[in-house]
């Protein structure tokens, strides 16, 4: 590891925001998701959400970038289950949906905790999870297309989020817990001794400034030692 690559990734965590997030439903095709993990790295989202469908969820490399190496994806098994977590966590509930009730996405407040709810492709958000939404939002359209590519819609949306938050000082702090921060930090630094103590229960060791080991490094017990 680099004096310049820990570097960079010092300054992108601590530009992640833990209160940022999207949740996507049942979305089919993995080129959108693997866009959406993509634009969720770019403007500093720390984990996303999502209802894994029957096939559950490929990522594609072409389009991603590899941005899922550094983005958490947490899957639920349910609606009812991934909005009661979400709000569990002080997050007002937005959704991209075409309807007499949404109102410009450019009106709302994206410096509050806030979930961008996304749906499948086809249908849109599903009936029951709008039943959880706190606010509708649509992208003002003037040609004769009615809507967006979802994985361009959320782009857009998390875009002006990041626009009010930046405005608003939210990057120029780290904004992660301690622990989470040492956590990730040292999943980002050194992936492969992250695996190792993974694979074996053991605990990270404390790493310097440098990303460095400060400590030594943590032995898995074996029965013939």
């Amino acid at each position: 590891m680099t004096t310049e690559r820990c570097a960079r990734l010092d300054t992108v965590l601590a530009r992640r925001q833990p209160d940022l997030t999207v949740f996507a439903e049942n979305l089919h095709k993995p080129r959108n998701f693997s866009a959406i993990v993509r634009t969720c790295d770019a403007v500093g989202i720390n984990e996303m959400h999502v209802l894994a469908g029957e096939d559950q969820l490929r990522t594609h490399w072409n389009t991603s970038q590899g941005a899922e190496k550094w983005l958490g994806i947490k899957t639920h098994d349910n609606v009812g289950d991934a909005c009661a977590f979400l709000k569990a966590d002080g997050l007002q509930l937005v959704a991209a949906h075409l309807s007499d009730v949404a109102v410009d996405y450019r009106d709302l407040d994206y410096t509050r905790p806030t979930a961008i709810v996304l749906g499948s492709e086809l249908f849109g958000v599903c009936k029951e999870t709008l039943s959880f939404i706190d606010q509708q939002i649509n992208i003002p359209m003037m040609g004769v297309s009615q809507s967006l590519n979802v994985s361009v819609a959320c782009a857009i949306v998390l875009y002006e989020a990041q626009r009010q938050r930046q405005a608003a000082g939210m990057y120029k702090r780290c904004r992660l817990d301690a622990e989470t921060l040492a956590i990730q930090r040292f999943e980002w630094l050194n992936p492969v001794l992250a695996d190792y103590c993974q694979r074996h229960s053991l605990a990270y060791p404390a790493l310097d400034e440098s990303g460095e080991l400060a400590e030594d490094m943590p032995r898995a017990w074996s029965s013939s030692s």
